[in-house]
């Protein structure tokens, strides 16, 4: 995907914002081939978030932000509700997301629980570790894990666009 078609890709916030928000700074190097979606967290402003999801249609973009009164436990694993990677508590971030359209204008958003840096896929790939000192082995497939990953973010993201309905 190009800049500008990430950038036309946003649902929640406005095209200001979008043509304002930093893109990953070494978006040049992506890896698109092992990314179900891009996902990013703004080095500026960290508690924001972005994902960008190719969908049948076009790409969906969606502006987060991280909640800030949120203490985590160091010793506790938590699981991100996209990808079902187990983190220690402060790898795993309640990121929410205005709705689409005039219940997002009128401050409704939705949340999920996520990997903090937005990797899902990397973590999926067993191209990114998590920092657990005990890890979790899942017996299912690579396709199955993702295929079930994509379907929590598919739900996520229904949530946020049910706003502009």
């Amino acid at each position: 995907m190009t800049e500008r078609e990430i950038r036309a890709s946003f649902v929640n916030c406005s095209k200001g914002e979008a043509g304002r928000l930093r893109l990953p700074a070494a978006f040049a190097d992506v890896p698109w081939a092992e990314l179900d979606f891009l996902g990013w967290r703004d080095p500026g402003a960290p508690d924001r978030g972005y994902l960008v999801v190719p969908r049948a249609d076009r790409p969906v973009g969606v502006a987060l932000r991280a909640s800030q009164n949120i203490n985590r436990s160091f010793t506790k694993t938590t699981l991100c509700s996209l990808c079902l990677t187990g983190h220690p508590g402060s790898d795993v971030s309640l990121l929410a997301a205005r709705r689409a359209g005039a219940a997002g204008r009128q401050g409704d958003s939705v949340g999920a629980y996520m990997c903090a840096d937005l990797a899902c896929p990397l973590y999926l790939r067993g191209r990114k570790q998590s920092r657990l000192v005990v890890r979790y082995r899942e017996g299912l497939p690579l396709a199955e894990r993702v295929a079930r990953m994509r379907g929590n973010l598919d739900a996520f993201l229904e949530k946020v666009l049910d706003g502009a309905r």
